[in-house]
């Protein structure tokens, strides 16, 4: 459980900390200029929705990568790119697809740099939050 939750952390920080800079202060402008957002963004939302997507993306983990007999690197590298695919497909490309916006190509752009950013952050600190699976932690007789 304590690992789950580690994880959800290394999700819900790195992904609200780059958020909140990345979307209301570095590419502040940027943004604004596409015309996407409201005046008055919901912070909360935006953070409940990234804790709920932590939950499911330590679980999903958990679940798929923690016991895996792979390096540490490897389990980082294919949860790194399944996270940041699955989420480029709900972040960015429905976005792109429903909302009102002044250039889909550039905020197709903006938000992929995002999630790649987002992606080197959350994977490796996902994998360190689980450590060693059990598998692995287990030493051979001698």
């Amino acid at each position: 459980m304590m690992r789950l939750g580690l994880a959800v952390l290394a999700y819900l920080v790195p992904t609200f900390a780059l958020g909140f800079i990345w979307h209301l202060v570095l590419f502040e402008q940027y943004y604004k200029d596409l015309q996407i957002y409201r005046a008055d963004i919901i912070i909360p939302f935006g953070f409940l929705s990234m804790l709920i997507q932590g939950g499911i993306f330590a679980w999903v983990y958990a679940r798929v990568f923690a016991s895996s007999r792979a390096s540490f690197a490897n389990r980082a590298l294919c949860y790194g790119f399944l996270g940041a695919v699955l989420s480029w497909s709900f972040t960015t490309l429905a976005v792109a697809a429903k909302n009102i916006m002044a250039s889909v190509p550039d905020y197709l752009l903006i938000e992929t740099g995002y999630t790649l950013l987002q992606w080197v952050l959350v994977a490796p600190l996902t994998a360190l939050a689980f450590g060693r699976s059990s598998k692995e932690s287990v030493t051979a007789p001698d």
